[in-house]
């Protein structure tokens, strides 16, 4: 079913909700794109029209009824990521001492979606580089062709909202070519999967090039978000921060 229909589907249950009228969950058009994992406890469903600042109307996937959430807090500790408009895919951590106070919202909407960044290159170390290139490097260098070795290259991340990644940038195969240049570029983990976590969001990539090779151990990155805006994306990994830019039309 594709969303069009299923937000369709949506709409008449919260008219038949804030009607005062009754449906069984076995009647409301369901997904499961985006099914919890095992411990998770976030609530995934739909901003609805009511929603203020303080209040967050949630309409829960596969239930018949509104939920209101008290987000006061969750403003004020800035954990409102991507203000809701009505009808988007929200995930709501709420809190397990008072179920009606959301902890955190995280608006899947403006999350997915492809974000990108700039990276610049750095000279290769000199044991890295062969002899003719060795002497290359230590005469002098025009600033003309050191300005073009050194040109900053777009990389990307793109979290779908099937759960899958793409990562673009880099280098995605070795080749001997790529020793013989006198800069490199950081490398990338190509991530392959993503999901939502207690707040947390889960990067996996089956290998660091990102593919599945026998005896390998899929390598997961548990990555938090610092600010999310229609715009910018600022994520925080294991061993840096991170902030993205969105393209026009992206």
């Amino acid at each position: 079913m594709n969303k069009s229909l299923f937000l369709s589907a949506i709409v008449c249950m919260v008219i038949a909700a804030c009607g005062g009228l009754q449906q069984s969950p076995s009647d409301n058009a369901e997904t499961d794109v985006y099914k919890t994992m095992p411990g998770d406890s976030t609530r995934y469903g739909l901003a609805c029209d009511g929603s203020t600042d303080s209040i967050l109307v949630f309409l829960p996937y596969g239930a018949a009824s509104l939920d209101t959430f008290d987000i006061i807090n969750a403003r004020q500790n800035h954990r409102i990521f991507g203000r809701p408009h009505i009808g988007d895919d929200l995930a709501v951590i709420v809190n397990p001492e008072d179920t009606v106070e959301a902890l955190m919202v995280i608006n899947l909407e403006i999350l997915c979606g492809t974000w990108c960044y700039m990276v610049s290159p750095t000279l290769r170390s000199m044991d890295k580089m062969d002899k003719r290139m060795q002497r290359r490097m230590t005469e002098h260098i025009p600033d003309s062709l050191l300005k073009k070795w050194m040109a900053p290259r777009e990389y990307s991340l793109r979290l779908k909202s099937d759960h899958g990644v793409t990562v673009r940038g880099g280098v995605f195969r070795q080749t001997t070519t790529d020793d013989m240049t006198p800069v490199e570029y950081p490398e990338v983990k190509r991530y392959t999967d993503w999901h939502i976590f207690n707040g947390h969001i889960i990067l996996k990539a089956d290998t660091i090039a990102g593919f599945s090779k026998e005896g390998d151990v899929p390598t997961t990155d548990t990555v938090d978000i610092r600010l999310l805006r229609q715009d910018t994306l600022i994520l925080q990994f294991p061993d840096h921060e991170q902030s993205y830019y969105r393209k026009k039309g992206q």
